[in-house]
């Protein structure tokens, strides 16, 4: 099961910024911006891991609120793990934080890599204080397709041998990946994750290298690069199909000479991590040169492993949509209902073009959305809309958009169904979805953190 991470944050921009960040590696990102709402939070659930301010108060930079709080989560019976975060750190206070429990300390504002690797690291050492592999998230399934994936992922797992995942959009690249690292002799160490599609080749070498202050009018301090960071552990290069080819030779270099050159420095720094990459790619086009360098592509497919699509794996859809489901109806405190007859068998035929990803948003927006006393195809998005409820057809897009109805909804409503079809629509690319909507990236993700998709 993936992780359930807790933002408690008084300031909602800073809560947000987090949330966004970690909620694609994390089943369940949920932040809180009020503390008095934590007892409640917990009655529902104890999260596995509390990114916790230390101050609330405006004015207040004593910390003395946010170590009350810790006092209240390590007291659970299954204390999660505690990072805490301020904008005002100083040396005492974050040895008090420590003593307190609490497994980390980060200074706001915070570097996105460190803050992705202390969460990452907070759940490894959770998982082994309880004896076990629990970090590793799970891969839902009990088909002969799923029990094939999770036999191969334990045999290859313990080695140091480079891992290619390959799959459609939306089928659990990285929750594969995630299960490699958590089951490898490296889980105590970082899984750090880097879309590759998404690193401009201007700053391919700074964010993947590093670089050293006044190496280029941007550098005012130095930095470490992904490679650095994950020290000890795995790189998830993620999208790396995506990567243009003179990206790739820089990439393959690295590889080759087990060792990278921060821009500005002098002297090379040794590497220690282990590869596990993933493309959507059909293998036709990965192996075509003029697309991927055959030279990088040995490198990273010393083992090669095909994630099945829903389509080949009906009989997991009911297990999915229940985990799916009673996730969104704790989240959203929606009452628990069971999912009509008719409608599970559409749920089953359907062929889920966008994989678990989609199945996912479509039980989110049915928990959301739904009204009667059973979920029906409608509630997730799959079936035609009854008689009384009209769909208005002028709201239909002529670039694409699908119409959806209107009735008894509010604005905010709208807007949320609005933007979870364009999602749907391109299987999660936020920039289609974006200019779909004729919206910027960044007003869509501030606009998916308002409505918490």
């Amino acid at each position: 099961m993936s992780a359930y991470v807790l933002i408690l944050d008084d300031d909602p921009d800073v809560a947000t910024a987090a949330q966004l960040l970690l909620r694609r590696r994390h089943g369940q990102v949920v932040t809180l911006c009020d503390p008095a709402g934590l007892p409640s939070l917990l009655a529902r659930g104890v999260p596995d891991v509390v990114l916790l301010d230390l101050n609330f108060t405006p004015g207040c930079i004593d910390g003395a609120e946010g170590l009350a709080l810790l006092d209240v989560l390590r007291a659970q019976g299954r204390p999660p793990a505690v990072i805490a975060m301020t904008a005002y750190a100083d040396v005492p206070l974050a040895v008090e934080a420590l003593k307190r429990g609490a497994g980390d300390f980060i200074t706001k504002p915070w570097d996105n890599a460190r803050l992705v690797a202390a969460v990452d690291q907070a759940l490894a050492r959770r998982a082994a204080l309880r004896g076990s592999s629990a970090a590793a998230p799970e891969l839902m399934g009990e088909s002969a397709a799923m029990r094939e994936l999770k036999a191969l992922i334990g045999s290859v797992a313990p080695t140091e041998a480079n891992v290619m995942v390959l799959g459609e959009n939306g089928v659990g690249k990285e929750l594969v990946a995630r299960a490699i690292h958590a089951l490898s002799r490296r889980a105590a160490g970082t899984l750090l994750a880097v879309d590759m599609g998404a690193l401009p080749e201007s700053t391919f070498e700074s964010e993947l290298f590093g670089h050293r202050k006044g190496s280029f009018t941007d550098a005012r301090t130095d930095r470490a690069g992904r490679f650095q960071a994950a020290r000890g552990g795995s790189l998830f290069l993620d999208e790396i199909g995506n990567m243009p080819l003179a990206a790739q030779a820089k990439l393959l270099t690295a590889l080759e000479r087990r060792e990278v050159t921060p821009i500005g420095a002098d002297k090379p720094e040794a590497i220690d991590v282990r590869i596990i990459s993933a493309t959507n790619l059909d293998e036709a086009r990965l192996f075509d040169a003029s697309v991927f360098r055959p030279d990088l592509l040995f490198r990273l497919n010393t083992i090669v492993i095909r994630v099945p699509p829903l389509r080949e794996r009906r009989e997991d859809i009911p297990l999915l949509l229940a985990h799916y489901l009673k996730l969104y109806e704790l989240q959203y405190q929606r009452p628990a209902r069971e999912v009509a007859g008719v409608a599970l068998d559409g749920l089953r035929r359907h062929d889920w073009p966008g994989n678990v990803r989609a199945l996912r948003h479509a039980c989110e927006r049915a928990v959301i959305l739904g009204q009667g006393a059973e979920y029906g195809l409608i509630d997730f998005g799959l079936g035609a809309p009854p008689a009384a409820v009209p769909v208005d057809n002028s709201a239909a897009r002529s670039d694409g958009g699908v119409a959806f109805p209107v009735a008894d909804m509010t604005l905010d409503a709208l807007e949320r169904e609005a933007i979870a079809s364009a999602l749907a629509q391109f299987n999660g690319n936020i920039s289609h979805a974006a200019k779909t909507l004729g919206i910027s990236r960044a007003a869509l993700y501030r606009k998916l953190g308002k409505h918490g998709i």
